[in-house]
């Protein structure tokens, strides 16, 4: 992971000399990478549904790279800007089958096993999505890890390299952003 890590952040510091060549370098660095967390996201998906992985990490990748897309300062800061991308591209994809389907009987999740893909209910991500933002105001450390190991993917150790913590500080942080959603959405432990 490390050579791969240096060769990200190599490209990503490129970008602020020649931005064209990073992006096009870029692309294929980090596409398998990228794929496998919108397959992660996307594998529980109820049949029939419209939003495939390439299509999810086609759209990330162009909201990254995007004219309004900021320099990224390190593979940390890219990760978190494409989880956040796939993050905002999910909400939006809920919002819109909300706008079909309004309702429904919402059943509490535990964060541990759930994948927003496995939610049939596009309501219940909004709310936990709405959530994270308020967690965000309290914590913001704790707002990255729920990001990046739920909406991105990435294990605890690729969490922590990402935003540059111990292992035993991203353990710590996600249990307490888990307590803290399970608490602000009132679900119950089980």
């Amino acid at each position: 992971m490390t050579s791969r890590s240096d060769e990200i952040t190599g490209v990503l510091s490129m970008a602020h000399v020649d931005r064209a060549e990073a992006l096009e370098r870029l692309l294929p660095i980090v596409y398998d990478e990228l794929r496998a967390i919108a397959t992660s996201r996307l594998r529980g998906e109820r049949e029939g549904h419209t939003l495939q992985a390439t299509a999810l990490v086609h759209e990330a990748y162009l909201r990254l790279v995007g004219a309004e897309a900021p320099p990224w300062r390190s593979r940390a800061h890219f990760f978190h800007a494409a989880a956040e991308a796939m993050r905002r591209i999910l909400i939006d994809h809920a919002r819109r089958r909300t706008r079909v389907k309004r309702g429904g009987d919402n059943v509490p999740v535990e964060l541990d096993d759930a994948h927003v893909a496995d939610w049939p209910d596009p309501v219940e991500l909004l709310a936990v999505d709405e959530a994270i933002r308020r967690l965000e105001e309290q914590d913001d450390r704790a707002a990255d890890v729920v990001r990046l190991r739920y909406f991105a993917g990435l294990s605890v150790e690729e969490t922590a390299s990402a935003l540059a913590l111990s292992e035993r500080t991203v353990m710590r942080e996600w249990a307490y952003a888990k307590a803290w959603l399970r608490d602000a959405l009132g679900w119950t432990a089980g």
